[in-house]
C-alpha cells in the first residue's frame, strides 16, 4: 500500500457529534493506496511538496494511480439512501488530503448504520427512526472530518516497507512532518 508515496495501508478515525446534533458517532475506516506524492497535504500543508526526497525504489510517487476503500460506518439512523450521499462525501476527506480520483483509481465507499437493529428479526410489520434530510449535514461534516484524518493515520501509523528485491516504500517522517507543520504555523511547539 502506498499513499502519496509513503507507505500507506489502514487507518482509522471517528467523530462524536454534540448534543445538539444528535450525539451520534461517526467512523471511518480506510485502506488507502492511492495519489501522487506532490498531492499530499496535511491540514492544508503542501507536505508532498516539502519531502521530495524518500520515494519508493520501484513504481513512481508521482503516479496518481492506486485505489482507497472507505468504510463509514454510524449509529445514526439513516435509511439507504441517505447512507449513499453519507458514502458519497469520504470523497471530499480523500480530496482534502490530496487525492483526486486518477483515471485507474478503484475507490470504493460503503456507509451503514446500525440503527434500527430490532427490523433484522422482526416478523411483524416494522417502525423505524429516520434522521430527517434536514439534520443530516453534521454527519456529512463528521464524515469528510474522520475520512481526512483515517488517511493521515493510515500514513503516520505505517512503517518502512522493504519487499522483494530490496523494493522499499519508505514511512512518512513524523519528525520531518513536524518541522513543515511548524514551518506552515499548524504545531505550537
Amino acid at each position: 500500500m502506498i499513499v502519496h508515496g509513503f507507505k500507506g495501508g489502514i487507518g482509522t478515525s471517528s467523530r462524536v457529534l454534540d448534543e445538539k446534533s444528535g450525539g451520534y458517532t461517526v467512523g471511518v475506516l480506510v485502506q488507502a493506496n492511492y495519489g501522487a506524492r506532490h498531492q499530499l497535504h496535511i491540514a492544508g500543508v503542501p507536505v508532498g511538496k516539502e519531502i521530495t526526497d524518500l520515494t519508493p525504489t520501484r513504481g513512481s510517487a508521482t503516479d496518481v494511480q492506486g485505489s482507497i476503500i472507505i468504510v463509514v460506518a454510524t449509529d445514526a439512523p439513516l435509511l439507504p439512501h441517505q447512507l449513499k450521499r453519507v458514502a458519497k462525501r469520504a470523497a471530499l476527506g480523500i480530496a482534502k488530503v490530496g487525492g483526486t480520483g486518477g483515471n485507474s483509481s478503484g475507490d470504493i465507499f460503503i456507509a451503514f448504520s446500525t440503527a434500527n437493529p430490532e427490523i433484522r428479526t422482526t416478523k411483524e410489520i416494522a417502525s423505524i427512526a429516520m434522521l430527517p434530510n434536514e439534520q443530516i449535514n453534521p454527519i456529512f461534516q463528521a464524515t469528510v472530518d474522520a475520512t481526512e484524518e483515517a488517511i493521515v493515520n493510515a500514513l503516520v501509523a505505517a512503517e518502512t516497507t522493504i519487499g522483494i528485491d530490496g523494493n522499499t516504500v519508505y514511512a512518512l517522517p513524523h519528525n520531518r512532518l513536524r518541522d513543515i507543520l511548524r514551518k506552515y504555523n499548524r504545531l505550537t511547539n
